[in-house]
């Protein structure tokens, strides 16, 4: 199967016939973006420093080494990513007032972001656990650090990177959630077991 990579800028288009449970790559440019960032565009109304429109962000706080601060020249040694739902009471504010197009992180999130991504045509994506150094690698350069008061996770770290991946498609802008999906296959699967078993107890019962 051809490799699915999305380059940025983003179009809704370039959405169109993307499933949940896909698999994409991306290259371009992501900015991490997590509590704070979230909490001070939408509850203070903040704008955010960099512009993430038809752009990507991702749920992370790296650890990064400083090269020549004075002329912003960073490394990013790992980059791992954060669990999403913490972000759900303000996802779906930020996709619309953003217009950001892709969401990674770690775990699924909610019907609010599901929401957003079906009305304002935005994927999330999910990073697999365990990778926060494969990650760094395919960073190429850090081109900026924005809100660098905030402390080295919160700050936003944009990125310029190559086949950032392999990112499963969480949840779709046809407001397919992933993870609900198989949540659910689970406790169907579960009650068959379930049943299964209590059969063996009451299999004499005629």
């Amino acid at each position: 199967m051809e490799k699915k990579i999305l380059t940025t800028p983003i179009s809704a288009e370039d959405l169109e016939g993307i499933k949940a449970g896909d698999i994409v790559y991306l290259t371009g440019h992501i900015t991490t973006c997590r509590d704070v960032a979230h909490r001070r565009l939408i509850e203070y109304g903040r704008e955010l420093p960099v512009d993430v429109r038809n752009g990507a962000i991702l749920h992370a706080g790296p650890i990064v080494k400083t090269i020549d601060e004075a002329n912003g020249k960073y490394e990013m040694i790992s980059v791992g990513p954060t669990t999403s739902m913490r972000m759900e009471k303000f996802e779906y504010d930020f996709v619309k007032h953003t217009g950001v197009r892709l969401i990674v992180g770690k775990g699924g999130m909610g019907p609010g972001t599901q929401k957003a991504c079906q009305e304002f045509k935005a994927l999330h994506l999910v990073f697999p656990a365990g990778n926060a150094v494969l990650a760094a690698t395919e960073v190429e350069e850090i081109e900026q650090a924005n809100w660098k008061e905030l402390g080295m996770p919160e700050t936003l770290w944009t990125c310029r990177v190559k086949e950032f991946g392999p990112l499963i498609v969480s949840i779709d802008t046809y407001g397919n959630n992933w993870f609900e999906q198989k949540k659910s296959g689970i406790q169907r699967n579960e009650r068959k077991r379930m049943l299964a078993e209590i059969n063996k107890h009451v299999s004499f019962i005629k």
